[in-house]
């Protein structure tokens, strides 16, 4: 099968269109003919090095998948050959085949493109599982969403804003600003140019968010809780501006606040399963009603990954970027 694979690490062009030998389905996986790609951070930093690949990986990039299940393992029970289906993968997703655990696999949403579909998984799961598992998100509470133009901002402002939730964002322009209300957004602030924790007090009555999801990390942490109500939930999936911060435990104490996060790739497969059947449940209907719709900003071919991981790091993007097979 054609694949892109990292050649070594480094910038983009260490990307490389390669073959490979066709993945075979054990018995609790299926083997999907992939017709597109989802592009995420963790594909860039695994390229460049920075992002260590779990030892029962694929070495190949890719973290999501869309396309037409080719064949199944021994002891799948929910999918047949030939239905259309979108998964949460552990690498191996740039390629024409790919194989993934039964579990992490949904079907496509009705109405939705196999393109749009493969834009799904990592965000999703990775929003659920933080948002409304770890931070428990609750319907009427308020989010606010870091770097709410990114792959994972738009999907979270999505789905809490049709799961009955006030969010604010931030982002890094203007036409940023405006897609995130667009999009769903009570308000959204220019980190460049606005004062983002004031904007928040204030459009909270000086009450502050239940809930942030953050991205930055670093210094963006002593403002953020703040920002938080009492009892609020602060939550971390990524640390962009660095992996430490100052810390004031009296705050935390007295207003009894919340600091978690997680990684979703090194999860065991039964967590993922578990949050597939979450979004099944309870968010694949809304999508299907319209409510929620996927944000694919730009395609590429599989062969040309290295010029979707240039766009990437430029940070225009505004919502997800996909590569086709």
């Amino acid at each position: 099968m054609r694949a892109v694979e990292i050649t070594q690490p480094g910038g983009p062009e260490v990307l490389r269109p390669a073959e490979r030998p066709q993945p075979v389905p054990r018995p609790g996986e299926i083997l999907v003919k992939v017709a597109a790609a989802g592009v995420n951070r963790p594909d860039v930093l695994q390229r460049m090095g920075l992002y260590a690949v779990p030892a029962d990986a694929s070495d190949l990039p890719g973290l999501e998948i869309a396309g037409e299940v080719a064949a199944v393992g021994s002891l799948v029970k929910n999918f047949r050959i030939g239905e259309k289906v979108c998964a949460l993968a552990h690498g191996g997703g740039y390629a024409e085949y790919c194989v993934v655990p039964e579990v992490q696999a949904l079907p496509v949403p009705k109405g939705l493109s196999l393109v749009e579909a493969a834009s799904l998984p990592e965000t999703f799961f990775t929003v659920w599982s933080n948002v409304y598992d770890r931070a428990g998100l609750k319907p009427g509470e308020s989010l606010l969403v870091q770097g709410g133009s990114s792959g994972i901002g738009v999907t979270a402002i999505q789905m809490a804003a049709a799961t009955g939730n006030r969010v604010f964002a931030t982002a890094g322009s203007d036409e940023k600003v405006a897609a995130c209300v667009r999009l769903g957004a009570h308000a959204a602030f220019n980190y460049k140019s606005q004062d983002w924790g004031s904007e928040v007090k204030a459009a909270t009555g000086g009450k502050g968010v239940n809930v942030i999801l953050d991205m930055v990390g670093g210094d963006y942490v002593p403002k953020e809780l703040k920002c938080l109500a009492d009892d609020g939930r602060l939550v971390f999936i990524a640390f962009l501006r660095g992996p430490k911060t100052e810390l004031d435990i009296n705050e935390l104490m007295r207003r009894r606040l919340t600091i978690t996060g997680s990684t979703l790739r090194p999860r065991p497969v039964e967590f993922k399963g578990y949050v597939a059947k979450n979004l099944r449940e309870k968010i694949w209907p809304l999508i299907e009603a319209g409510k929620i719709r996927p944000e694919i900003y730009k395609t590429f071919p599989l062969a040309q990954a290295a010029d979707a991981h240039r766009l990437m790091e430029t940070s225009q993007h505004i919502g997800k970027i996909v590569l086709t097979v």
